[in-house]
């Protein structure tokens, strides 16, 4: 008994070695492949916002009042100014058309009821018609869809990709597909309402229920519409985007939506085929044969479908809204079918359980997810005071088999602004949050417009609150309008310190997408100076960064008063690895060109005295 124990013992044993190399072998290949890869910038415009240069930001204020941006405006001139901020991808947010209030109906679109949208402008998360785009973006409503081909053809013409919303877990309560292809069913045409649940309806109902208007809802903030009444017919009514399957759901909830069915009955089961074990390590091909000739829910094959619309008229990939609310599977056959299409399409998710990061990544075959509750929380936990930054080492080596897939941002339409007081305080003290988010992995970075400038989304539009731009309604970006300069893009209205920041953007972005080592290893350096250098203050965080061809010392200082002098040690197996021999070596940063430094190897191990002012980072060369 005992001898079979210590074999069983022994088997499993080598089964664990041979998993362990299997993993680093994988690791090692991919690592391989992302080397011989550049970093990634992502520029999020809010497109209705960009373009627009009135600045009267009235409160609740229409179209005609307070302004709106078009396709049009982004000029070959704008283009060019936004990819030599070192920009490889445009998100263009809010094309789709989605529920607004404002007239269409000369143009075939029927009105929307204000009872069910959010803001004037509304909610770029409510489509409304998924084969056509927002009429407010077009200089010619009725032309929109060809204005928006132009967009693209300019974009590409400037040597930049684009990317789009799909919204894939809820679509506006109002859906109507007014340009649906030839053979395309409207969502819902086909359902049986008169039960909850049945795996080919796109929704899931209330039977025997109507819709109630919830309560405390204060559509335009009061004012007189002719379709504004507390009420809107569904009857039966429709679970809420958020999953409230109350036929009155709550002020807070996703009123203005309606979930999509994907096959997931309310007992959670799941009503589809699932990936056999192992299919996280096949590639989209071997995913997209997978699914070939399988009955799927019907809510599948209308997403990929619209995907593939927008793939065909040149979309070079896309961002997908609340990705983890809609199952794994569901991605893999949409991506791979994607991938077929254009096997360099950039597929970006919005996921926020970490539980769940190499499920979507390996079994969805997602490109890349947001690195929100892991970085991004903690540089802004870090920069109100609340933490050291010595936990972004664990971060980023807690995540090292996925780290190139989790993009890294500071500011984007839902979040707080970088440089508003209730995030970093001013532009300037974002800085050092900045050169880490784009230099600690080879993930891409992505920058919402108007934060190279130091916007601080303080203007009070009407619905939402303070702190981040309004995505609901129409208002101007004072700081963003000052760059733009009445149509010139040039900058020229930005007052010394915004232009300093933006050059400060201009040259750490620029510097990122040409850096082969921010696509090589990471090794931090933290915890061997905390431990032991004196004069390392608490706001001081370094780690290393290097490729064969290039190797880096990055220190930075999030403090927002403190200057430090110190000696940084650069242990033995980092010199090591370096092959740099006993002596001196000139390092420069690369910010600014201005700063030198000596590193002195002694014995195998390196030091340099540093000297740091508040909010001041280096990027060091060797």
């Amino acid at each position: 008994m005992i001898k079979k124990k210590t074999l069983v013992l022994g088997i499993s044993v080598v089964l664990l070695s041979t998993a362990c190399k299997t993993k680093d072998l994988k690791m090692n290949a991919e690592k391989k492949e992302i080397a011989t890869e550049k970093k990634i910038v992502v520029y999020q415009v809010f497109t209705r916002l960009f373009g627009n240069k009135n600045a009267n930001n009235k409160p609740w204020g229409t179209i005609e009042e307070n302004g709106v941006g078009k396709f049009n405006d982004f000029t070959d001139k704008a283009l060019q100014e936004i990819k030599d901020l070192g920009v490889s991808y445009i998100w263009y947010t809010g094309v789709p058309h989605h529920a607004l209030i404002r007239d269409y109906t000369a143009i075939g679109v029927s009105n929307d009821d204000p009872d069910i949208v959010k803001g004037r402008a509304g909610s770029p998360y409510a489509v409304k018609d998924y084969y056509n785009v927002n009429p407010d973006l077009a200089v010619n409503p009725a032309n929109r869809l060809q204005e928006f081909d132009a967009l693209v053809a300019r974009t590409h013409k400037a040597g930049l990709k684009l990317l789009i919303d799909i919204v894939p877990n809820h679509i506006a309560r109002k859906y109507e597909g007014r340009s649906n292809p030839e053979g395309v069913r409207d969502f819902g045409a086909d359902d049986d309402v008169t039960v909850e649940y049945k795996r080919d309806n796109n929704f899931y109902y209330i039977p025997n229920s109507q819709f109630e208007v919830p309560d405390a809802v204060k559509p335009l903030n009061g004012e007189p519409n002719p379709l504004s009444d507390g009420k809107f017919v569904e009857i039966p009514a429709k679970w809420t985007g958020n999953g409230s399957k109350m036929a009155k759901p709550d002020k807070n909830d996703w009123y203005e939506t309606v979930k999509v069915n994907y096959g997931i009955r309310p007992d959670g089961y799941k009503d589809f085929a699932e990936l056999p074990a192992g299919f996280e390590a096949k590639s989209y091909k071997e995913h997209f044969e997978f699914w070939k000739g399988k009955s799927v829910p019907n809510s599948w094959i209308k997403f990929r479908d619209i995907a593939l619309y927008w793939t065909a008229k040149g979309v070079d990939g896309f961002r997908y809204d609340m990705a983890e609310m809609v199952p794994y599977e569901f991605w893999s056959y949409m991506n791979s079918a994607i991938k077929m299409k254009n096997p360099d399409a950039f597929l970006l998710a919005e996921v926020y359980n970490p539980a769940e990061y190499r499920n979507y990544i390996r079994l969805g075959k997602m490109d890349y997810l947001y690195d929100k509750v892991e970085t991004y929380d903690k540089l802004k936990a870090i920069i109100q005071g609340k933490s050291l930054p010595d936990g972004l080492s664990d971060i980023q080596n807690g995540m090292e088999d996925i780290e190139h897939h989790m993009l890294h941002f500071l500011d984007n339409h839902d979040e707080q602004r970088l440089a508003s007081p209730e995030f970093a305080g001013t532009p300037e003290q974002g800085k050092p949050l900045m050169v880490v988010s784009a230099t600690i992995s080879s993930a891409p970075t992505m920058v919402y417009f108007g934060q190279e400038v130091g916007e601080s989304g303080n203007e009070n539009a009407g619905f939402g609150t303070r702190s981040r731009t309004s995505i609901f309604d129409y208002v101007g970006v004072p700081n963003h309008q000052r760059w733009m300069n009445n149509g010139k893009f040039d900058g020229g209205l930005l007052t010394q310190k915004e232009k300093e920041l933006r050059d400060f953007y201009k040259r750490l972005l620029n510097f990122s997408i040409n850096s082969s080592a921010l696509m090589g290893e990471f090794e931090e350096i933290q915890t061997l100076n905390r431990q032991s250098t004196a004069g390392f203050d608490p706001g001081i965080y370094a780690y290393t960064r290097w490729s064969a061809t290039q190797k880096l010392i990055i220190v930075t200082n999030f403090s927002w008063f403190n200057s430090s002098s110190f000696e940084l040690k650069i242990p033995s197996d980092i010199i090591k690895k370096w092959n740099l021999k006993d002596g001196n070596y000139t390092i420069t940063d690369q910010l600014y060109k201005t700063s030198e430094a000596q590193l002195e190897v002694v014995n195998g191990e390196g030091k340099l005295q540093i000297t740091i002012a508040p909010s001041e980072s280096f990027i060091y060369q060797l």
